[in-house]
C-alpha cells in the first residue's frame, strides 16, 4: 500500500480496493407523479404518473456506494428466478456490477419495494418479498459464491435487511471464513440476527436497531444508558469497534473503552433513505485502509449526510464528499493512522 499522507491519498487508495458485499438485495421501484385532487372513491390523492424508475436497493445500493467511491464491489446474494430477478440482473449489468456472486432460485421471489412519490413526498410504499431462511440448496450455492469472492476481497460488508439471506448458522460460517483469511468484517444489522455476529470487526447499528436488538429502552438523550447499551453489545458480540448512527445527532464510535461523539453537519434534508448504506460503504473502505476509527466515523458521517439532500435512494458523490471533507479539514482534525 502506498504511503498515505493526505485526504487525497486516501481517496486515491479507495480506487484500488475490492469490497465483498453479502446480504439481502432488492429493487427500489419509483413511480413519480403529480397530485392536485382527492379521489372521489376514497380519501386518497390521485397521482398522475410522470415517470417510472427502478433502481438497485438493499445490499446492491451498498455496492453502488462502494462503486461510487472508486472501489470494486463484489456482490453476493440470492434472488428469485422471476421477472423481477431478471430486471435486477439487468440493472446490475447496466451499472457495470459483476453478477457472478448472485444465486437465482425458483424457491424465492425477488424483493421489490414500490414507492409512489408526488413532488418531494412519498405517499405510499408497496412491498413484494419473502423472508424465510434459505433452503439447503440455496445456502450451499451462496457459500460457494461467497468463498470465491472472499479470496479477492480487502473487506467484507454484511448487509442484513431481514429478508432471509442470513441465518445464525451462515453468519457464523461466513465470519469464520473471513477471520481465517484476515479480511475485516463490517456489519449493518437488522433485528432478527442482531446478536449473531460474534467475532466481527466493526458493528454498525443505528440507535433504533441498538434498542431493539438488545431489547432495551431509554430516552435518546440519556447518554449513560446509551453508552451502557453499547458496552453490553461489545461484550455479547466480542467486538471492540462499534459505530452507531444517531440520525440528526451524528454518529458515535466506540473503540474498546474509548468513546467519541461526532456531530451531524447542517443539511437540507430531503430523504434519509439509503443514508445507512452510504455510511457502511465508507466505513468499510476506511477499515480496509486501516485509517483511524475517528476519521472513518467522520467521513462516513459526512457521506451519510450528503445523500440525505436527495430524494430517493442514491449513492454518494465522491467528488462532493472529497470537497466537503477538504473544506472542514477532516484529515487534519482527526488523528490518522495507516498501518
Amino acid at each position: 500500500m502506498n504511503q498515505i499522507n493526505s485526504l487525497e491519498d486516501i481517496f486515491e487508495a479507495f480506487n484500488g480496493l475490492k469490497v465483498l458485499v453479502v446480504g439481502d438485495v432488492m429493487i427500489d421501484s419509483y413511480l413519480w407523479g403529480k397530485t392536485s385532487r382527492i379521489s372521489p372513491e376514497a380519501p386518497v390523492p390521485i397521482v398522475n404518473v410522470v415517470k417510472r424508475e427502478k433502481r438497485l436497493g438493499g445490499a446492491a445500493n451498498v455496492a453502488l456506494n462502494v462503486q461510487a467511491m472508486g472501489a470494486l464491489p463484489l456482490l453476493c446474494s440470492v434472488i428469485g428466478d422471476d421477472q423481477d430477478g431478471a430486471d435486477y440482473l439487468r440493472l446490475m449489468e447496466e451499472k457495470g456490477l459483476p453478477i457472478e456472486g448472485i444465486v437465482q432460485s425458483p424457491e424465492r421471489v425477488t424483493t421489490i419495494k414500490h414507492r409512489i412519490i408526488a413532488g418531494a413526498q412519498q405517499l405510499l410504499r408497496v412491498d413484494s418479498e419473502i423472508e424465510h431462511n434459505l433452503t439447503d440448496y440455496e445456502e450451499r450455492h451462496l457459500e460457494e459464491r461467497y468463498l470465491q469472492l472472499l479470496e479477492q476481497a480487502d473487506v467484507v460488508i454484511f448487509e442484513d435487511y431481514d429478508k432471509g439471506v442470513f441465518s445464525k448458522q451462515n453468519i457464523q460460517r461466513f465470519l469464520e471464513l473471513a477471520n481465517e483469511r484476515r479480511v475485516p468484517s463490517v456489519i449493518d444489522p437488522k433485528k432478527k440476527n442482531f446478536l449473531s455476529y460474534v467475532g466481527c470487526t466493526l458493528f454498525k447499528p443505528n440507535l433504533k436497531e441498538l434498542k431493539e436488538g438488545l431489547k432495551v429502552d431509554f430516552a435518546d438523550e440519556n447518554l449513560p444508558a446509551f453508552e451502557a447499551a453499547v458496552e453490553e453489545l461489545q461484550q455479547q458480540l466480542q467486538v471492540k469497534q462499534v459505530l452507531v448512527t444517531l440520525s440528526e445527532r451524528g454518529v458515535f464510535i466506540a473503540d474498546g473503552d474509548e468513546k467519541t461523539y461526532i456531530g451531524a453537519h447542517r443539511r437540507s434534508i430531503s430523504d434519509v433513505s439509503g443514508a445507512g448504506d452510504t455510511v457502511i460503504s465508507i466505513a468499510a473502505l476506511c477499515m480496509a485502509l486501516k485509517t483511524s476509527l475517528s476519521f472513518m466515523a467522520g467521513l462516513s458521517n459526512l457521506g451519510g449526510g450528503l445523500v440525505c439532500e436527495h430524494v430517493g435512494v442514491v449513492p454518494v458523490d465522491k467528488q462532493k464528499l472529497y470537497e466537503e471533507a477538504q473544506r472542514i479539514r477532516l484529515f487534519e482534525t482527526h488523528e490518522h493512522r495507516i498501518t
